[in-house]
């Protein structure tokens, strides 16, 4: 398995970096996409081969524009033979909260492409390297009951893109599935800010009586459930959709604001 190739999107900050580290702990060659800040990305690259003594290979580019992930799939071919586990962790949030018909078509385009139609651009590239090998695992990012669509007020572009990727990511299991492909969605919970690159055991330093389990999540909640997924005795498991939540009730929450 460490010889497999991890391709991670948005992959220098946030819960995207503690995937990196995650897989990089372990000895995998680690493809870390990013869009910007050249030399935090090269800074951070060194530290963590320091770290690890693992491979990691930082590519530039938004995957958001089909012709950015044509160059950059490109580029990888140049470097590796193929992409064996692709997690598709980017994707914009607004953090403002805006009614639908405040949106202009540039800032619901701009969600709509960054959450959905990129995890579409990327993976069509992809996925026939996968097939070549008869083994892939894809790993796409959603929210809280995603899987049922449900309405999330003042959040109506990011929502709507979530939903339709939690379809498109079922579809692409059962489709990939005679190739050895598997592919799933997790869904965070409430994890922010600094904790989104936190490991467990500082979290549970702290209580949080929001969270039924009694603690913030951290990055790490969501890399652990990543790398289980893309472990070789994981094939049975597609077309799910896993929400790391701490027991919280998000959406709920959402609601009563």
């Amino acid at each position: 398995m460490k010889e497999k190739v991890v391709l991670i999107t948005g992959g220098s900050r946030g819960i995207g970096r503690r995937t990196v580290e995650e897989f990089s702990s372990q000895g995998y060659t680690v493809i870390m996409n990013y869009r910007q800040d050249d030399v935090f990305v090269r800074d951070l690259v060194s530290q963590l081969q320091d770290k690890y003594n693992n491979h990691i290979i930082a590519i530039k580019g938004d995957i958001s524009v089909p012709e950015e992930c044509e160059r950059m799939v490109k580029e990888i071919w140049n470097v590796v033979g193929s992409v064996d586990i692709l997690i598709h962790n980017a994707g914009p949030y607004i953090k403002e909260r805006k009614s639908f018909a405040d949106y202009t078509p540039e800032e619901w385009n701009y969600i709509v492409n960054g959450n959905l139609n990129s995890v579409f651009y990327l993976s069509r590239l992809i996925i026939p390297k996968m097939r070549e090998k008869k083994w892939g695992r894809i790993i796409t990012f959603g929210y809280d009951r995603v899987e049922t669509a449900p309405g999330w007020i003042y959040r109506s572009a990011f929502a709507a893109a979530k939903a339709g990727l939690a379809s498109f990511t079922k579809t692409i299991s059962i489709e990939e599935a005679p190739s050895g492909i598997t592919a799933n969605m997790v869904c965070p919970g409430d994890i922010v800010g600094e904790w989104k690159e936190e490991q467990i055991h500082r979290a549970k330093e702290y209580h949080d009586d929001s969270t039924p389990v009694g603690r913030p999540g951290t990055g790490e909640d969501l890399s652990r459930i990543i790398f289980f997924l893309s472990k070789e005795d994981s094939d049975f498991i597609t077309g799910s959709i896993i929400p790391v939540t701490g027991g919280k009730d998000v959406l709920g929450k959402i609601f009563h604001q």
